[in-house]
């Protein structure tokens, strides 16, 4: 019987024995959500970030089969300089590995692999979510399922602001997915500091949030992840901002693009339209999001 390789790096490896605080990092960011070579500049400085806070980074992906659990530095160089680096959910995880293929883990595939690993607290940049027209199209993100399944808190800025955030949260309550906002009560919107939607539950501290975890371990709720979302510091001009969201979304119906190929369009869009600054918005949130989650990380390990 066949089984995937799993190699944990250097690093992570003597974090995880010893019983030090990891954060996973999903590799996706690197792959294909910032352009090159800016990519790989983002993902070392992140990495730094994490164990200026304290904590091990434990960038996730597969290469040549290889499910990789922390990277090297050469491996960061191939997640973000190869062109044959696919986009892998949860459910393409098998297939990528079995088939010695390559590929960048999303929210979902991270977090599953990181659980496996025994790492259970992670940074990203945005959440999945429902998608706008989901109701006659059916399009939601596995990040949201896969999440309802694991032991993990997850720190983010709240979903793009291009999905249907009210029926994202309505998702995140059906599926038992606990919220918490991070020195606020507003849903962040990821370009945006507040979506228009309110959050029930405010913490102030990495130890407040440390304690919840505990708390979810102590009575069972576990089972589901924590998501904590954490406002960006400086958002975009939100004129602008829905301006290119309207333009955006009335090119992707003229041009007939539908389903998952929507984001992609529309991000691509935002990137070419606010000539920048969406991308530093992204690259702002994923180091903010990144100390956040090694603060709690070395919180929850006291």
């Amino acid at each position: 019987m066949n089984s995937y390789e799993f190699v944990t790096s250097p690093e992570v490896a003597a974090a995880l024995k010893a019983g030090k605080p990891v954060v996973a990092l999903e590799s996706t960011i690197i792959s294909h959500g910032l352009p090159r070579p800016s990519n790989l500049e983002v993902a070392r400085e992140v990495e730094d970030i994490v164990r200026q806070h304290g904590a091990t980074p434990a960038t996730i992906a597969i290469l040549d089969g290889k499910v990789c659990i922390g990277l090297t530095d050469d491996q960061l160089v191939a997640i973000a300089n190869r062109d044959d680096i696919a986009k892998a959910s949860s459910r393409d995880l098998a297939i990528i590995a079995a088939t010695g293929k390559s590929a960048a883990t999303t929210v979902a595939a991270t977090a599953h692999l990181a659980v496996l690993a025994g790492i259970h607290i992670f940074a990203t940049g945005g959440l999945g979510g429902v998608h706008r027209g989901a109701n006659e199209s059916f399009d939601e993100s596995a990040d949201l399922t896969a999440l309802s399944d694991l032991d993990i808190t997850v720190v983010c800025a709240g979903v793009k602001s291009i999905l249907d955030v009210g029926a994202t949260l309505e998702r995140l309550e059906t599926l038992a997915i606990g919220l918490l906002g991070y020195k606020t009560t507003h849903f962040p919107g990821f370009y945006l500091t507040d979506s228009g939607y309110t959050i029930e539950h405010q913490v102030d501290s990495a130890e407040e949030i440390a304690a919840i975890i505990g708390a979810r371990k102590s009575l069972k709720t576990d089972v589901h992840a924590l998501i904590v979302a954490n406002p960006v510091a400086k958002e975009m001009d939100r004129t602008r901002h829905d301006a290119i969201l309207k333009s955006g979304l009335d090119a992707a119906a003229k041009s007939g693009i539908a389903g998952k190929a929507v984001t992609p369009f529309l991000l691509e869009h935002f990137h070419t339209a606010s000539e920048g600054e969406s991308l530093k918005v992204n690259i702002e949130i994923i180091k903010s999001n990144s100390a956040l989650a090694a603060d709690i990380a070395v919180a929850v390990a006291k």
